[in-house]
């Protein structure tokens, strides 16, 4: 064998696991056909994160007059661009430098499966006692008349920021949809959503997706629900189904942002099985064939770079011997639009689909004297508990800092904490963090600051 474990895929979960079984004591080949980093590092993660920074500073320059600045709205389209580019060069490299450091072959080019330990690379065969197929996902093609006319782009190339549209129509009201609503409207572009279904986010409870809609009315975004897009025309025209009318309006580009789907391009001389079109894994991170794991997108479970790199050390671990499982129990879930928003678990209405008894508690940011200080009016923290231990089920966060503030909960669901333990830890103040304890005081209905 040439190698004792050839991971296909150099993104999150791919180049982690590659690291992980390196440490472990294997001999260990990566294949790469594009750029180390994968989606996430290149046109995913790490440059829309870039873009949404500028737009949230974009929203700072508001609530710094209160502060007595008076700030230079100039924007430098350019200069941004060059910082993403430079930004995402920087790490790439730093991939690099950590397989050279932990011996680490980079194989470029795509990889075909030959056999069960057998692939195929520019030509040249290589095998390996075990594989790990981290390929990733692609954006899903839009099945609409004129998808592929020149003014459909999808969120690869919207990164590229190759011109600012005056007006754009992002199809898809999801994640990646909403994250680039955000980045347009602070470019200066009049931003349109248009959503096939009725609710925006209907993993998040109504209480915390109506501040966001809320925002994105304040920032004249519009948002069309239960809207099919039926026809897109080169002179720009958009033609959709809205409330059993045929409606119509005009655009200099259009984004698609319907989802992504699993890359399975090399597999198929594999008999793997299938949950409909991404590969099936058991709890080790294993394939129906005994020596092929499978992690991150292409197996379907959360296209989240951090499960697919939580994901990856599993697999790198029980290729080694040991014998864990995946846990995904308390996976964090964060969208980077204007306010952030995050979660974990499950929401109160799910809850109560699952469970006879739930209980529910609040805090808005509005209250919290750090929020005061910074300013911040928009934010809530909802934490959803079961009724009899009070063991909580979920906890959702959307407000300034929900990325960084979801963690606590995350440890909580993961340790299995009740709402009594939370709100027992005592919290710094002032801080934003400490909305976590009001929210679970609220649960208990011993609620101190809540007007």
């Amino acid at each position: 064998m040439d190698y004792d474990v050839i991971v296909i895929g150099a993104g999150p979960g791919g180049y982690t696991a590659a690291i992980r079984a390196s440490q472990l004591g294997l001999k260990v080949a990566v294949v790469e056909y594009d750029t180390l980093g994968g989606t996430c590092l290149n046109r995913g993660c790490i440059p829309t994160k870039v873009l949404l920074q500028a737009a949230h500073a974009h929203e700072d320059f508001a609530r710094y007059k209160s502060f007595g600045f008076t700030l230079d709205h100039s924007f430098d389209v350019e200069k941004l661009k060059r910082y993403k580019e430079k930004t995402v060069r920087k790490l790439v490299l730093g991939i690099n430098y950590l397989f050279k450091k932990n011996n680490i072959t980079l194989l470029e080019g795509k990889a075909a499966f030959l056999d069960n330990n057998t692939i195929d690379v520019r030509g040249k065969e290589l095998k390996a006692k075990y594989f790990i197929i981290a390929t990733g996902s692609k954006p899903v093609d839009l099945p609409i008349t004129g998808a592929n006319l020149p003014i459909v782009i999808n969120s690869d190339r919207a990164l590229r920021l190759e011109n600012i549209p005056k007006n754009i129509v992002i199809i898809g009201g999801g994640v990646i949809g909403l994250e680039f609503a955000f980045i347009y409207n602070a470019l200066g572009a009049k931003v349109t959503i248009i959503e096939l279904m009725d609710k925006c986010l209907p993993m998040l409870d109504d209480d915390i997706v109506d501040i966001l809609l809320k925002k994105l009315k304040s920032k004249n975004i519009d948002l069309y629900l239960g809207a099919r897009v039926e026809e897109i025309n080169n002179n720009g025209s958009i033609r959709f189904s809205y409330k059993n009318e045929l409606n119509e309006l005009y655009c200099d580009q259009v984004l698609s942002a319907v989802g992504r789907e699993p890359k399975l391009d090399g597999l198929s001389k594999l008999n793997l099985k299938m949950n409909k079109n991404s590969i099936k894994t058991d709890e080790y991170s294993r394939t129906s064939i005994d020596n092929i794991y499978a992690i991150g997108d292409v197996v379907g479970n959360f296209q989240l770079a951090h499960v697919a790199s939580h994901e990856g050390i599993v697999a790198a671990q029980n290729i080694a011997g040991q014998n864990i499982k995946k846990d995904l129990r308390a996976v964090p879930v964060c969208i980077y639009t204007i306010p952030e928003i995050a979660w974990v678990g499950i929401s109160s209405t799910e809850a109560k689909n699952r469970y006879d008894n739930i209980t529910s508690g609040s805090f808005p940011y509005m209250i919290l004297s750090k929020a005061a200080v910074e300013n911040e009016k928009e934010g809530l923290i909802k934490i959803v508990a079961s009724g009899e231990n009070k063991e909580i089920l979920g906890v959702q966060i959307i407000g300034r800092s929900a990325t960084e503030l979801i963690h606590e909960a995350v440890l909580a669901i993961a340790q299995e904490c009740t709402v009594d333990e939370l709100a027992n830890i005592i919290h710094a103040h002032p801080t934003l963090s400490e909305g976590i304890r009001e929210a679970s005081d609220d649960l208990l209905g011993i609620p101190i600051n809540k007007i």
